[in-house]
């Protein structure tokens, strides 16, 4: 796909699943009611489309970059992941990937394979927020990498409603998952 600029472009659900490699460099997103996945070069291009509100337009790029930066508290050496729920514009939880409460602060051994133990970022956010007094449902979950399947489940079962990340995980299988149980899909490309 050429990487010229363009306002948007509309690709069938399925056919963008199957090829999503070829859109890597692409911001796009993915809604459970829509036949299509709308593509971006720029976000500053979109101003009232219907795929994408203004607000959202506004605040996806800076809780993605705030997730980013919350990435960094992470101890793990091969991936840093940080993840942030958000809610009514505040955010009610936070997470990186890394080791339980009491665990040592290691993600990798020696070999560089991640530890049993090791907890993801949206993982460690929804346990955060189960503590708390807050409700995740009706929220979105801002993620430096898109969830892994089991993440997925997690993020379906906390009432999260999008979710929007900055890079594909290697499996990418779990967005259309996601996309199946009703939920908003944004990723945000490098140029965003």
């Amino acid at each position: 796909m050429s990487t010229n600029k363009f306002k948007f472009k509309e690709i069938p659900v399925d056919e963008f699943f199957q090829d999503l490699a070829l859109y890597e460099e692409f911001s796009w997103v993915a809604k459970p009611n829509f036949r299509n996945v709308f593509l971006f070069s720029e976000i500053e291009n979109l101003k009232d489309e219907t795929f994408y509100k203004p607000k959202d337009i506004k605040t996806d790029p800076v809780y993605l970059a705030m997730a980013e930066v919350w990435a960094q508290n992470s101890h793990c050496r091969r991936m840093k992941v940080g993840s942030l729920i958000v809610k009514d514009k505040s955010i009610i939880a936070d997470g990186y990937n890394g080791s339980p409460t009491g665990f040592p602060n290691e993600c990798e051994d020696e070999n560089f394979v991640t530890l049993s133990y090791v907890l993801h970022a949206e993982a460690n956010a929804i346990t955060k927020l189960a503590k708390s007094t807050q409700s995740s449902e009706g929220s979105t979950m801002y993620v430096t990498v898109s969830p892994c399947f089991e993440c997925s489940k997690l993020i379906i079962q906390s009432g999260i409603k999008r979710v929007v990340f900055g890079k594909v995980y290697r499996k990418p299988e779990p967005l259309s998952f996601l996309l199946e149980a009703g939920l908003e899909i944004v990723k945000l490309g490098k140029k965003i």
